[in-house]
């Protein structure tokens, strides 16, 4: 297990973007979202909320990725919008270590609880149990929320 964690740098766009398009459980229109949200970041760090690291190979190769943030509105609570990891580094502790660093920080800011939303899809079915082995835990199902028969699934993990 040879990488670092970090936070993203305007060098770290194409790489995450080459990332998403490795991942085979993201839609053309989640990778779109995921590269709007590093370019807000890059663009205008300070205000939007959103805030990434990135897991380093050894090598100098970007091999994943997390974004979180704040919860509008809430007091402690923060979001975990994406997380990503390249499928050769799957089960290598690389979302682990990025889970840890975010729950960390998340922390130190006073924050009590982070939430998770993915989907029913059988495509992120390793996803549902990453989150679950990492101690998060299931706080609703919403009923055909994505389309007719693909659920929105929400975990939590009060800090």
């Amino acid at each position: 297990m040879d990488f670092t964690i970090r936070q993203l740098n305007r060098f770290d766009r194409a790489p995450v973007a080459a990332l998403l398009s490795r991942i085979d459980a993201f839609y053309e229109d989640d990778r779109a979202i995921a590269l709007e949200l590093v370019d807000g970041s890059l663009d205008h760090p300070d205000n939007t909320g959103y805030l990434f690291f990135v897991a380093i190979a050894g090598g100098g190769e970007l091999i994943g990725y997390v974004c979180y943030g704040p919860t509008p509105l809430t007091d402690g609570t923060f979001d975990l919008y994406w997380i990503a990891v390249d499928p050769a580094w799957a089960g290598q502790g690389v979302g682990t270590l990025l889970l840890r660093r975010i729950e960390s920080i998340v922390k130190e800011d006073n924050g009590r609880l982070i939430v998770i939303e993915t989907s029913s899809n059988q495509q992120y079915a390793l996803t549902r149990r990453f989150y679950m082995k990492n101690g998060y835990v299931l706080a609703e199902t919403i009923k055909d929320f994505y389309l007719p028969g693909e659920d929105r699934v929400t975990f939590v993990k009060y800090l």
